[in-house]
């Protein structure tokens, strides 16, 4: 099957150590969910992370990932060539894509050898800059933003990458209807 560079999306999320990558904050969870033609397809890409450095506190009381949970899973070197083959020609649909941006450009940087930044892959399409657009002057975080579309939603749930892009995938489509 022949699939158009403009009829495949992949919603993204991830889950990291912290805030900052350039304090040495890195990924820990990767979610993507594909999009094809405006219909969720099924497929998806979701791997946890070691990260090689302690988890912030801060971060495990929005995720719940723990250091133990990560102590047996694959480092991003492991496997950057099956997410890069996964999201390849995709347009990446992320909330808040310079935060995201930036740690993968971090961890790409970091691979032996590095690699170019994840924009080089994919087309990045940003779901805060469209809900400014649409919604000057109002709440855009992701989780407002779900409760204004009727995004299944829970306060009290914590985030994974995997959820956290299923629901984005089903809120740009919401957004872009």
């Amino acid at each position: 099957m022949n699939i158009e560079k403009e009829s495949r999306q992949i919603a993204l999320d991830t889950e990291t150590t912290g805030l900052v990558p350039s304090e040495g904050h890195r990924i820990i969870e990767i979610g993507c969910v594909e999009i094809i033609d405006f219909q969720l397809t099924g497929r998806v890409f979701h791997t946890y992370l070691h990260p090689d450095i302690a988890i912030e506190p801060s971060a495990i009381a929005i995720h719940g990932i723990t250091n133990e949970m990560l102590q047996d899973k694959p480092r991003f070197e492991d496997v950057v060539d099956e997410f890069l083959a996964f999201i390849k020609d995709a347009k990446l649909i992320i909330h808040n894509a310079a935060f995201e941006m930036v740690f993968f450009n971090h961890e790409l940087s970091l691979l032996k050898p590095p690699r170019a930044g994840i924009e080089n892959f994919c087309e990045i399409f940003d779901t805060l800059t469209l809900a400014r657009t649409k919604h000057p002057g109002k709440d855009n975080t992701f989780d407002e933003l779900c409760k204004r579309y009727k995004i299944a939603f829970s306060e009290t749930e914590k985030h994974t990458a995997l959820h956290d892009a299923e629901k984005l995938a089903n809120l740009y489509l919401s957004m872009t209807r």
